[in-house]
């Protein structure tokens, strides 16, 4: 009989609407797996027990009063540590944060519960989100749990470590450079970036430049949908707002796709990055792939060139002030953060506006190119999964960032366009690691990826594969 940490959200959910599985222990079984497995992984910065056993009592009330339920009612969905809960402590996961509770929740979190989720606590981020991994002064590093001496990847690595871990079935993530797309590649998940403007951000948070955007982790495309089918939506204020999907998440999963033009390419737009073996394997075996399941994969021109890094640089150095921070409690920032405000403080805002620009222009470019295919294929990251502590065993932070832009040059590139893009775990090296692929898709076509994705899992069997690390 399988585990309940063994059953997908969808799973579930099921099994509490047919009253085969409590809520109260659903969430107690993944309670004691993360205070017994959680202090080796590193996801989980705030755990929340009391809060979700009282969801979880709240659940089986409504599933004992009957009638229509919430659809993802009693499913534990960890939030990222860089969203608001109100009366929770949110650290973003800095030191100068602590002692910070929340006044209100991000409308995310809401449309979360409002579906029926449970909260299992806080999941661990880097500093204000902004680097790829995920080491702080406020929580142990996040491991994935293919090889715990091995990063989680970032800035959703608490998430992602979790759900690989079997400590939730699903997570909530962000992206605003790859930060869904890198800890699921390297954690071995499916992990989805929706298109700009899907989900809102309010009541607090800005989209200024629309490179972020809330979306799911899960270990399936069907978990993937439903969660994004509940974090959809858009408030009063918003700056972006993604056009209709013509076709329901969900329903995306089940309905075939069809024969697509695939593009692909795999040069990096970061000037003096190198491909590993093994990401290029991994890509050559997705090509295969997918040509095999009746695609046409073409080879094409790398959308963006170099001239885009410099522009994004500058986005990224003034987000990086973006946080408040009490100038008595900067010597408590860390040394990259401290290294990236500085650039940014440093930024006018005329260069700020002219990078935005430069940027939107070379999208648009880029468009001509893409609008070609339905899909595009790319490495996710440029190389497997690396030790903890490897970005900073420099002492220059400027080496750290170089290191940060070498590894993860693909995936920023859709924050930059704003079009949807996932992480296919496709592929593990002869030592056991994760490499996964990334499919983008056309601008407010999540459907189309979603039903692609289904269609190669599929192809795979199960669970891609029915892989499970040893702390499983």
């Amino acid at each position: 009989m399988a585990h309940i940490h063994d059953l997908t959200a969808l799973e579930l959910a099921a099994a509490v609407r047919s009253r085969e599985l409590s809520p109260v222990e659903i969430t107690k079984h993944y309670l004691e797996r993360v205070e017994r497995l959680d202090p080796e992984v590193g996801a989980f910065v705030t755990p929340v027990p009391e809060r979700a056993l009282e969801q979880a009592r709240e659940a089986e009330e409504l599933v004992m009063r009957g009638g229509d339920l919430p659809p993802l009612l009693g499913v534990p969905v960890p939030i990222k540590d860089l969203n608001l809960v109100k009366d929770v402590p949110t650290l973003f996961g800095s030191a100068t944060y602590e002692g910070f509770v929340a006044p209100v929740s991000d409308s995310v979190v809401d449309r979360l519960r409002d579906a029926g989720t449970i909260m299992l606590g806080k999941t661990a981020t880097p500093e204000f989100g902004l680097p790829c991994y995920t080491e702080t002064d406020v929580s142990p590093p996040s491991r994935t749990p293919w090889d715990l001496t091995r990063s989680a990847g970032g800035s959703s690595g608490g998430a992602a470590a979790a759900v690989a871990a079997g400590l939730a079935p699903a997570a909530h993530g962000s992206d605003g450079a790859g930060s869904i797309r890198i800890p699921a590649s390297v954690c071995g998940l499916f992990g989805l970036k929706p298109t700009r403007g899907r989900i809102s951000f309010a009541p607090i948070v800005p989209d200024l430049a629309g490179l972020s955007t809330n979306g799911p982790i899960t270990r399936t495309v069907a978990d993937a949908a439903a969660l994004l089918e509940a974090m959809a939506h858009n408030q009063p204020g918003d700056l972006y707002h993604a056009p209709p999907s013509p076709v329901g998440f969900t329903e995306a999963v089940t309905r075939e796709p069809g024969r697509l033009r695939i593009g692909r390419y795999a040069t990096a737009v970061v000037p003096g990055t190198e491909v590993h073996p093994d990401v290029l394997a991994a890509y050559e075996s997705a090509s295969r792939l997918l040509a095999s399941l009746g695609h046409e994969i073409v080879d094409m021109p790398a959308p963006f060139d170099a001239s885009i890094v410099g522009e994004f640089e500058k986005l990224w150095f003034c987000f990086a002030c973006m946080h408040p921070v009490d100038p008595s409690l900067e010597p408590k920032l860390r040394p990259l953060t401290r290294w990236l405000r500085e650039r940014g403080f440093a930024t006018s805002a005329p260069a700020f506006l002219q990078a935005q620009a430069a940027l939107q222009t070379a999208t648009r470019f880029a468009f001509l190119v893409m609008n070609e295919f339905d899909a595009v294929l790319t490495p996710t990251l440029t190389r497997p999964p690396v030790p903890v502590g490897w970005f900073e065993d420099v002492e220059d932070p400027q080496e750290t960032f170089d290191r940060m832009e070498r590894f993860a040059p693909f995936a920023a590139t859709y924050n930059v366009s704003g079009q949807p893009a996932v992480n296919l775990p496709l592929h593990w090296t002869d030592a056991g690691l994760p490499i996964g692929v990334m499919l983008a898709g056309r601008f407010g076509d999540e459907a189309t990826l979603i039903s692609l994705s289904a269609q190669v899992e599929a192809a795979v069997g199960g669970f891609w594969g029915e892989r499970r690390p040893t702390v499983w």
